[in-house]
């Protein structure tokens, strides 16, 4: 079973994620959103796996979200996959999907709930954050 993540590779917590998955073993496949945005299908498919709403899917910092008026609550799901789509800076990531289900990996250790093997040893973050002891414990952040 293949692991695909949409990844930002600038994004840290995309890094982080990215690097749980290549540790637990599993082949990965990456799909760099911002170069390859997933189609309108897909990207409803996605919120529809992960359990969320289009607005949840939203990413606000360091994006045109304020500029384009997406804060409006009046603003329904086709309008918001419509900014996402024509902006895919908006779409919050990462994203993963396994046979197991889809998330959007955030906090990045949220990847291990849906990872065929989570047990994938000792994991640290890149800012120095443990995720993973070294006797394999998961640490509660």
């Amino acid at each position: 079973m293949t692991v695909t993540i949409y990844h930002n590779p600038d994004c840290g917590t995309s890094r982080n994620t990215l690097a749980m998955i290549r540790q637990s073993g599993e082949p990965v496949e990456v799909i760099e959103y911002l170069v390859t945005p997933p189609s309108r299908g897909r990207l409803v498919e996605l919120v529809a796996a992960m359990g969320i709403t289009p607005r949840q899917l939203l990413r606000q910092k360091d994006t045109p979200y304020a500029a384009l008026g997406l804060d409006n609550p009046s603003l329904g799901d086709d309008q918001l996959i419509d900014a996402m789509m024509a902006h895919p800076i908006l779409i919050n990531r990462p994203i993963v999907v396994t046979g197991r289900g889809a998330v959007l990996a955030r906090p990045s250790e949220a990847v291990l709930d849906i990872l065929p093997n989570p047990d994938i040893g000792p994991f640290t973050k890149e800012d120095g954050e443990v995720v993973i002891d070294a006797s394999g414990r998961r640490v509660a952040t």
